[in-house]
């Protein structure tokens, strides 16, 4: 007879990873994202005061399993992130890129 432990599903233990010590670290505050039937893409880019287009610096494709997956680790990162940080707000009243894009304002006098 098995007990209610044994009876529990297993969790896959994550891949080792080796990071190479040459590996270029890109910093990225956009992404674009688009996908097709059997994959999406990622376009990751630097979008900087006064300077257009964004420049992308790194385009990461996955199946759609996969960014699933990395749906639910980003959702439970953040959650533990805001645990212990507080929670991230979000600038603008409606959303992100109201907040970005708006016309600038200027100071009353």
């Amino acid at each position: 007879m098995s007990t209610p432990a044994q009876n529990r599903p297993v969790a896959p233990m994550a891949p080792a990873l080796e990071v190479p010590p040459d590996l270029k670290t890109e910093y990225a505050n956009v992404v674009r994202i688009a996908h097709s039937p059997s994959e999406l893409v990622f376009d990751f880019a630097h979008l900087l005061p006064g300077v257009s287009p964004a420049r992308v610096c790194t385009r990461v494709v996955m199946s759609p399993l996969g960014a699933k997956l990395l749906q639910r680790a980003l959702a439970e990162n953040l959650s533990r992130y805001e645990a212990t940080f507080g929670e991230i707000k979000i600038p603008g009243e409606n959303n992100l890129a109201d907040f970005l894009f708006h016309p600038p304002t200027h100071p009353k006098e």
